[in-house]
């Protein structure tokens, strides 16, 4: 018999799996009113409200899965559910139509001024002529992000006859032209679009993305909407615009801070706002209950579970082999990710020395999450990176080679672009940790952590002093440095880890230098 606490309100049609089964027991009652111990159970099932910490996890000492009746994972301690061998599992899927669907009707009430005539009309007032709104047909519809909601959405965006403006650095333009969508950069979107929609994750790269800057370049009357991530859209640019009137209007579903009860934006007549409730719909709630019932279910009786946020389930000694190398090959695969902000279409993974003793389809696995995890609007795990690659039209593969090129174990990938290819080598070290090796075919030997700033250049004397003078102009200090070359005089890099984030201009001004051919930051 196994024991399950539900610990958040959830659609009882969607735990008819665990409800029906003969062999669980399903208690629900939030964990922290739970008295006495919780030594019982299994597994636990929660929503947004309740937050799993160490905590928690040190209360239900036998507490074998996590499972998140949503996408979002943030309110889950998960480094910590890994080290114990605790799975913890989500639903990405449940909710992308309701999400779409919200987004769509944000769009489509912006345009007509529903939610203003609806109040107007309702404190006794017909005034026809205040809220003359516009047709969608015809508009030019950017689309910033284009996973899951963002597909959907360009469906339903396409059926109302609007122009569509798709920008994602990794879409490839075989899936562009399989879904009729018009690839373009973040610029041609901003410049061209009446309407904007945001449908990316919040990471360090999308924190913002639509700021004082980005903001600017778009059209006088632009529509903004964000029902992906507060914070996406920053707020006080936002405010700005609104003030100065560059903004026609913006719809709102998430905020930088919740509740959002005092926000200065919702002073504005031309903003539009719901309290974070794109995914809230009967149909919604229903399907990520039932996906998070069946895989707590299926793992629980020993069955594989297909959206795993963290490791497959193995054993404590198993674990503690593979996982240096798991995690080394997380870090290439971002890296990797991070330095080809261009759509790819294969990934190569070679794996010489120790390493090939042990089981590597898991850490391939795990290099593929960590390529794509910052690419997609859903998270990306072990289990479902192959799907999400195939979805994206990325194939992949391993071999195991005889030659460790020197090491006791090298990791080595490969990414195919559409126009170029990107190389990284990596091997651990058990006195000094991870190391990268090598970067498209450079000698370096740096450990992969923190604030990296990569630079391709010609060997010349005075480039690394040019270089250091423009960090120094900018207050950014350099903790290391690798450099690396070929041949005298020829092409060579080098890799920084500096004390911040840098920011665009610091690498706008980098690639002024003459010699220095590309300058791009990698965060780790």
């Amino acid at each position: 018999m196994y024991n399950i606490l539900v610990s958040d309100a959830m659609s009882k049609e969607g735990l008819l799996p665990l409800l029906e089964s003969d062999n669980v027991n399903c208690v629900e009652q939030n964990v922290n009113e739970v008295e006495g111990s919780l030594d019982e159970f299994d597994a636990i099932l929660v929503r947004s409200a309740t937050t799993v910490t160490a905590e928690v996890m040190d209360r239900m000492p036998n507490l074998k899965i996590i499972a998140r009746a949503g996408v979002g994972v943030d309110n889950i301690e998960i480094d910590e559910a890994t080290k114990r061998g605790i799975v913890v599992v989500n639903a990405p899927d449940g909710n992308t139509i309701s999400t779409a669907e919200h987004t769509f009707a944000m769009m489509a009430s912006l345009s007509r001024n529903i939610p203003q005539a609806n109040q107007s009309i309702k404190s006794g007032k017909w005034d026809r002529k205040a809220f003359q709104g516009s047709e969608l047909r015809g508009k030019t519809l950017g689309i910033v992000g284009f996973g899951r909601i963002g597909t959907q959405l360009a469906i339903r965006a396409k059926a109302f006859e609007m122009n569509l403006f798709v920008f994602d650095p990794f879409l490839t333009k075989a899936r562009a032209e399989k879904l009729g969508v018009q690839t373009a950069t973040l610029d041609e979107v901003l410049e061209n679009s009446d309407i904007i929609t945001v449908h990316t994750p919040l990471t360090k790269e999308t924190k913002g993305l639509l700021g004082m800057e980005n903001i600017a370049k778009t059209k006088k009357g632009v529509f903004l909407i964000n029902c992906a991530r507060g914070g996406i859209i920053d707020e006080r640019a936002l405010l700005h615009f609104l003030e100065n009137g560059h903004v026609g209007g913006a719809a709102l579903d998430v905020f930088e801070e919740e509740p959002a009860n005092e926000n200065d934006l919702l002073a504005f007549d031309n903003v539009i706002a719901t309290p974070h409730i794109a995914a809230s719909t009967k149909e919604a709630q229903l399907n990520v209950a039932a996906q998070v019932s069946e895989e707590v279910l299926r793992f629980l009786e020993g069955n594989p579970v297909s959206n795993s946020i963290n490791l497959p389930t193995l054993s404590k000694e198993v674990y503690d082999k593979i996982a240096p190398y798991y995690d080394l090959a997380k870090t290439m695969g971002n890296i990797a990710s991070q330095s080809m902000r261009t759509p790819v279409q294969e990934i190569e993974v070679y794996y010489g020395g120790d390493v090939t003793n042990l089981e590597t389809s898991i850490t391939t696995r795990s290099l593929m999450a960590g390529f794509l995890n910052a690419r997609v609007d859903a998270p990306v795990n072990d289990v479902n990176a192959s799907l999400i690659a195939k979805e994206r039209g990325i194939s992949y593969g391993e071999k195991h080679l005889s030659n460790a090129y020197g090491y006791a174990n090298i990791v080595h990938a490969v990414v195919h672009g559409e126009d170029r290819t990107f190389e990284i080598k990596g091997t651990y070290v058990k006195e000094y940790g991870p190391r990268i090796v090598s970067l498209n075919g450079f000698n370096v030997d740096f450990y992969p952590a923190g604030h990296l700033i990569y630079i391709q250049h010609t060997d010349r004397p005075g480039v690394i002093g040019n270089m250091g003078q423009l960090l120094a102009k900018h207050n950014v200090n350099i903790a290391t440095m690798q450099v690396g070359r070929k041949e005298e005089g020829g092409e060579a890099i080098m890799m920084l880890a500096v004390d911040k984030n840098v920011s665009q201009e610091v690498l706008d001004g980098l690639k002024s230098i003459d010699e220095i051919i590309f300058a791009d930051k990698i965060e780790l």
